[in-house]
């Protein structure tokens, strides 16, 4: 047996995720200051954050994890939409409209913050100067909504004045993103045999089954328009 086929018949030894299911969503891009300044990146090159990737931070594909990736991908769209130009790691400050303990908050804010760099007190100072910092980005706060709000607000650029122009007495680009959770549907039959899962007790066939409903949820979340609104402030 080759090395190669060793890796992958020893989930100990392997070199790469061997995924059970594929998602076609396309990736969300981002610049990060510290990364180019450190060679890590030559300047303007992004960062190339697939959903999987997301995934792999939260842990798990579910309805949380597929929305937090459609939050930050429509914010960072809806403050950059020249396609020319990409969001930058500290230029973005984000608002949870929830509190951080609250279970769909806390969770969607984390992967949130993975994405756009965003971070409380406690993230990346930045390099000499400061540069890239990333600290007090992320707040939470209450946003009166019907579903998961987030605002994303760049600041290095003003919003648009009363006269259209921006100035620079004018405030900076916020846009308000909504997580329609009421509209998620429930999932096909399949699904009430996670305890089956989870315990082990699952034949092959109720395993497959519950993926096609689950994963079936989830790209539906990932792909509906009538999940996720944009609102500019």
């Amino acid at each position: 047996m080759n090395s190669e086929s060793t890796r992958d018949a020893d989930p100990t030894n392997r070199d790469r995720t061997r995924w059970n299911v594929d998602y076609d969503v396309d990736p969300i891009r981002v610049r990060d200051p510290a990364a180019e300044a450190l060679a890590v990146l030559e300047p303007g090159e992004p960062f190339v954050i697939s959903y999987e990737d997301v995934v792999k931070a939260a842990g798990h594909s579910c309805p949380t994890t597929a929305g937090a990736y459609r939050i930050a991908k429509a914010g960072l769209e809806a403050l950059y939409p020249d396609p020319d130009s990409l969001p930058v790691r500290g230029d973005v400050e984000v608002l949870a409209g929830g509190p951080r303990d609250d279970p769909a908050y806390g969770v969607t804010a984390r992967l949130v913050s993975y994405v756009t760099g965003a971070a409380g007190e406690d993230g990346f100072g930045g390099l000499a100067g400061g540069h890239g910092d990333r600290r007090n980005t992320l707040e939470y706060g209450a946003i009166d909504t019907d579903g998961i709000s987030f605002e994303f607000t760049r600041t290095d650029v003003a919003s648009d004045g009363a006269d259209g122009d921006p100035g620079a007495n004018d405030p900076p680009e916020t846009v308000r993103v909504t997580y329609h959770v009421a509209s998620i549907p429930e999932g096909g039959p399949a699904i009430g045999t996670l305890p089956k899962l989870i315990d082990g007790t699952a034949s092959p066939e109720e395993r497959e089954a519950f993926a096609a409903d689950w994963h079936g949820r989830v790209r539906d979340i990932l792909e509906g328009e009538r999940y996720v609104s944009v609102d500019r402030r």
